[in-house]
């Protein structure tokens, strides 16, 4: 036997620790959080397989420490195996680092609060630092890792496939969905070939987090969730109770949250306890394969739970895991509104006993079984007993597949959720039986229940009684409206479809009873129109009747009839209706509708010979033939303004003034931020298109050189345009390198191409300012910019703001620009003001 070299066991080990890209995002965003950072960026190229770059604003890494950062079990997390007792952090292996060295190109650029300016380091396969230089970056950690998988070619064939790619990508944003939820003062942004795929923005508490990561219609249906015990604290979100199940849930577990300690788990014994109430609240195989939209955050000691499962720590085992999975289920049933019933009954006592095991309250969480007994769930050693023999029975038809009864919102509100245990029937509400005083009475009574045994009990809930009109009320005689035969069908038929659907919506009712009369045979539509059709001689008959019945009893013989003396099935008479009367009131005049009364006005005195001669001094107040711009008023409906110049009164538009105010000063004075290169870009001939391109480059102002000789160009007219050049001489001219270091990454597809642009209106010409030497697609990214700061002005300029814009009009645009970014002119012309009398009293002159 041979032992490995240590390269071999390194490359090994860390393609065991990193597997895929999200595995490299979660270890780097874990250490991330670890530093206390509140703003991480997560920047990918070619899904992560080309770049990956971390940057936070945590604490950084100390200049002590940099060295070993990257090597194998150096860590800052713990000291010894026991300080796992105790663990605070995500990270304790020290392994996350010195594995993604080995299988990429790493670089770790770090500042601390203490340093004067940020480190850039370079790191070797083995995690070792191999080079160092200052950077410019802000407080916290950056960590680039290019060409992932180099050296394992068949991992990254396997990636080859786009829709691999894809998979990775949504594996990446659900994880940084999970860490969004559980953290809500944390900033996250995911960016993917420089496009902004996902973010999440700084939030007050879990419930907004939940909001802004999943939307609020997924967050309306969820319930807060709150248990503490001395050891344990729950908190998180749950379905409400009879939600639509396709909005509570979704087909796979991608939205339920489950952390422990902060950390998000894959556990399955809390799934399944999450599930199985989840289930518990829908009919069967309604919601089988579902998963609930939900967020779980459960804390409880470090040394009760251990984590170091699996290289990505997202599978963990608990040490109590039976008492925890009650306490879990009781936090769930509090939820559920189910509390009440199983802490009066004594069934439910048995239910929370069913899944434990003799022993585990001693040997787990001692203060459990004082709390069940405080809160009423299992009191008595004979309810433990009698929860005992339970388990056995459960034990024994486990495999039979026998589930833990439990009440339902469902079952509660349909009356079947309490059972007579023996008969098996549900439990019927209690009778109140009447005290009658004489058998006589209770012989009526009797009779008067037995005169219809055959009649139906109506139900206000499944049935939709008639409309009364306005003379059966104001004759104090109701009666019903003629139903339709499609009215008649769904009175009829609403109340077998709620039985079918117990849960379903008033509009699905509504829908599938009008689906089944769509659907009716000829035979019976029949039946229900010769229904509707006796049901409107019915109507008929009953208001002749209301019109011509006969006058009643005299006062005194009504009073001499007692109740209990009239005979069964005697109506009282009444009064002659006053039918004809009301059937004219409301049927023969059509009421007229109200003419709208005339507007509120309000007189005001208004001379039009005034208001032309006080136009006429204000015209020539300083010399017959005024020259420039005056402000005569604002229209408010507009937000324009009356400008007079000369003799003409114009209509002025300030905001596309200051839209080509704005362009212009771009133009002349912005500069565009470069962001430096990762491969610098070699200027020759053939790219600039010719020896006198580089020519001209090279006599452009630069510098003061360096010490190993190299200038960077400090001409505006490249630095404005987001170009940084260096020149690196040589022994002769030849030799002399041009190479791009940084570019502007704000202007789309900005390259070589704008560079020749520039350097051809240097040559061609001769343009000496900024402004004359802007390519197109730099000009074309300022006037979106202009136009942007121009929308952001208030809708409502004062007068002096107006004159401050008409000022620096005259002052910095040209009389031959007299329109905006878009090409509108910014004056419209209103009419000419007269001179003389006779154009006072000819109002076309004043038109024209």
């Amino acid at each position: 036997m041979k032992q490995l070299p240590a390269d071999t066991v390194r490359l090994l080990s860390s393609c065991q620790v990193i597997t895929s890209v999200v595995n490299v995002v979660k270890e780097l965003l874990e250490n991330s959080l670890d530093a206390g950072a509140l703003s991480i960026d997560i920047k990918l190229e070619n899904y992560g397989f080309d770049r990956i770059e971390i940057r936070d604003n945590g604490s950084g890494i100390k200049a002590a420490d940099t060295d070993v950062m990257a090597v194998q079990h150096y860590t800052s997390k713990i000291c010894s195996h026991d300080d796992l007792e105790h663990l605070a952090t995500y990270g304790f292996r020290g392994e996350a680092l010195g594995s993604i060295c080995a299988v990429a190109e790493v670089a770790v650029t770090t500042k601390t609060s203490e340093d004067d300016v940020g480190t850039q380091y370079t790191l070797d396969l083995t995690g070792n630092v191999v080079s160092q230089k200052p950077s410019h970056l802000g407080q916290g950690t950056t960590v680039c890792a290019l060409k992932l998988f180099k050296n394992l070619p068949v991992r990254r064939q396997y990636y080859a496939n786009t829709k691999k790619c894809k998979e990775e990508l949504k594996k990446v944003q659900d994880l940084l969905m999970a860490y969004a939820i559980l953290k809500p003062e944390l900033r996250l942004t995911l960016t993917h070939n420089k496009v902004v795929v996902w973010q999440k923005a700084k939030v007050s508490d879990h419930r907004m987090a939940l909001m802004a990561t999943l939307g609020p219609n997924a967050v309306a249906h969820l319930l807060p969730v709150h248990h503490q015990q001395p050891e344990i604290v729950i908190d998180g979100f749950f379905p409400r109770p009879g939600m639509d199940c396709s909005l509570a849930s979704s087909s796979n577990p991608d939205k339920t949250f489950i952390f422990v300690n902060d950390r998000p788990v894959h556990q399955k014994d809390i799934l399944k306890v999450v599930r199985q109430h989840f289930l518990a609240q829908y009919p069967a195989d309604s919601a089988l394969n579902r998963y609930p939209t939900m967020m779980l955050n459960i804390t409880v000691p470090a040394s009760t739970v251990d984590v170091n499962l699996t290289p990505d720590k997202t599978q963990i085992l608990l040490q109590n895991k039976v008492p925890f999975s009650i306490l879990l289920s009781f936090s769930l049933q509090t939820v559920a509104g189910d509390q009440t019933e199983n802490t009066s009954s004594s069934s439910s006592s048995e239910d929370w006993i069913v899944n434990l095991n003799p022993g585990d309250f001693d040997l787990a969480f001692p203060q459990l079984e004082d709390y069940m007994a405080s809160t009423g769930t299992g009191t008595t050693n004979s309810g433990t007993a009698k929860g005992l023999e339970r388990l056995d029975s459960h034990d024994q038809g486990h495999d039979k597949g026998k589930d833990v009864e439990q009440l339902s919102a469902v079952s509660w509100s349909r009356g079947t959720a309490l059972t007579d245990p023996s008969t098996g029937e549900p439990l019927q509400p209690v009778k109140v039986h009447l005290a009658t005083g004489s058998s006589s009475d209770l012989g009526q009574v009797m009779a008067k229940g037995q005169s219809s045994p055959g009649k139906k009990v109506s139900n206000a809930i499944t049935e939709k009684r008639a409309v009364l009109t306005a003379y059966d009320l104001i004759n104090n005689r109701a009666m019903r409206t003629p139903l339709s035969p499609a009215a008649l069908f769904e009175m009829e038929t609403r109340a077998s479809v709620l039985q079918e659907k117990p849960t379903a919506r008033l509009q699905d009712i509504s829908t599938a009873v009008q689906e089944k009369w769509k659907n009716l045979g000829e035979e019976d539509r029949k039946k229900y129109e010769d229904k509707a059709k006796k049901n409107l001689e019915r109507y008929d008959l009953q208001t002749k009747l209301a019109s011509d019945g006969d006058v009643r009893e005299p006062e005194r013989q009504r009073r001499l009839v007692s109740p209990l003396s009239r005979p069964q099935g005697q109506k009282r008479k009444v009064l002659p209706s006053n039918q004809p009367v009301l059937d004219q009131l409301f049927f023969s005049q059509p009421q007229k509708k109200r003419s709208p009364g005339p507007k509120p006005s309000q007189p005001l005195p208004f001379s039009v010979v005034t208001l032309r001669q006080r136009l006429h001094c204000l015209s020539f107040q300083s010399s017959p033939r005024p020259q420039g711009l005056r402000l005569v008023n604002r229209l408010a409906s507009q937000s324009a303004w009356v400008v007079l110049c000369g003799r003409k009164l114009m209509l002025l538009n300030p905001f596309r003034v200051e839209e080509a105010l704005l362009f212009k000063r771009l133009l002349e004075n912005n500069i565009l931020p470069a962001a430096s290169l990762q491969n610098p870009i070699q200027l020759t001939d053939s790219i600039l298109g010719g020896a006198e391109y580089t020519q001209a480059l090279s006599t452009m102002e630069k510098g003061s050189p360096e010490l190993r000789g190299m200038a960077v160009f400090s001409d505006p007219r490249l630095v404005a345009n987001g170009f940084q050049i260096t020149l690196t001489p040589g022994s002769s001219s030849t030799e002399r390198h041009l190479e791009v270091t940084a570019m502007a990454d704000c202007v789309p597809f900005l390259g070589m191409e704008d560079l020749r642009e520039i350097l051809t209106a240097v040559l061609h010409r001769n343009a000496k300012t900024v402004q004359e030497c802007r390519p197109l697609k730099v000009t074309n990214y300022l006037q979106g910019e202009a136009v942007r700061l121009a929308r952001q002005l208030p809708v409502n300029l004062a007068k002096e703001d107006v004159e401050d814009t008409l000022s620096r009009m005259q002052q910095q645009l040209e009389e031959t620009s007299q329109a905006c970014i878009h090409g509108q002119a910014f004056f419209h012309h209103l009419s000419d003001i007269p001179d003389t009398e006779q154009e006072y009293s000819d109002p076309y002159s004043v038109l024209c």
